[in-house]
């Protein structure tokens, strides 16, 4: 979903909504920084994730998913 580009006097705006009060010299950071939020987002979206699996099934140091099975601990053996 392209918005267009988000002008620094809407950064702004956007941020006094929130109540988020910029002074005048951050408003072109923070426009320029929710921009590339904007793109990384973008980027993140086209990505297929159709096999992956669920985070929740993750166990770290292993660096994947197929021993993980809902509910059972993982020990080390080097614990």
């Amino acid at each position: 979903m392209d918005t267009g580009e988000l002008t620094p006097q809407e950064a702004a705006r956007w941020a006094l909504r929130a109540g988020l009060p910029l002074s005048d010299d951050r408003h072109e950071a923070v426009a320029a920084t929710a921009q590339h939020i904007q793109s990384v987002i973008a980027t993140l979206r086209e990505l297929d994730f159709g096999d992956t699996a669920p985070a929740a099934v993750f166990v770290a140091g292993h660096g994947h998913a197929d021993a993980a099975v809902a509910g059972q601990e993982h020990v080390d053996a080097a614990v």
